[in-house]
């Protein structure tokens, strides 16, 4: 097998790992405002689901513009690209475990711009992945509808856990997205340079 086609269990790897934040997200919806039920969640879960499934299928044909030109580098790029947004989603999640729970949502009802706010927050490191996607051998159309299915499943399941568990999960949730994610970065970087 090529050294830079994504199989289909790493695939899945990737789409829980970039799910990771829409999931904390809907932990703390789930946790915080007073007006989160299901028809909220499912609203949530749909609106993480959609632009999760677009970013990456922007960052890829942004970056097929230059593919071509950076083909030597592709596994550096998927490397650094990768571990900087796990390593970020780990930062977050120790920052974010050491402050007060629902300070900027407590008592307050969850509107349809914040829910786009954090949709578009959420999917911004697909964009980066659809990017590295343009480099290395991935169905597009494929790997950006599972990606939106997994991240919409996983929002629904953090919404309800959010109900009953809140932090308990949250910050976990973040961790291990950003280790999968460096983990399929360190992968597909030692595929390309030693197989």
């Amino acid at each position: 097998m090529d050294a830079n086609v994504m199989d289909a269990a790493t695939l899945i790897m990737l789409a829980v790992g970039l799910a990771m934040d829409a999931f904390a997200v809907s932990i703390t919806d789930g946790l915080c405002y007073e007006n989160f039920h299901r028809k909220e969640a499912l609203i949530t879960s749909g609106a993480f689901g959609l632009f999760q499934g677009l970013m990456p299928l922007i960052g890829y044909f942004c970056g097929r513009m230059f593919s071509d030109a950076i083909a030597s580098i592709d596994h550096w790029i998927a490397l650094i690209l990768l571990g900087v947004i796990g390593l970020n989603m780990i930062k977050e999640a120790w920052q974010e475990s050491h402050e007060p729970e629902c300070v900027e949502c407590s008592g307050k009802t969850l509107t349809l711009p914040t829910i786009l706010m954090q949709a578009v927050a959420t999917s911004i490191d697909a964009l980066a992945v659809g990017i590295s996607f343009a480099v290395i051998h991935v169905n597009i159309f494929t790997a950006c509808l599972l990606i939106c299915g997994i991240t919409f499943g996983l929002s629904l399941i953090g919404a309800a856990a959010g109900k009953r568990f809140g932090s308990m999960v949250k910050e976990k949730a973040r961790v291990l997205g950003g280790v999968i994610l460096i983990l399929i970065g360190l992968r597909i970087f030692v595929e390309h340079m030693f197989f």
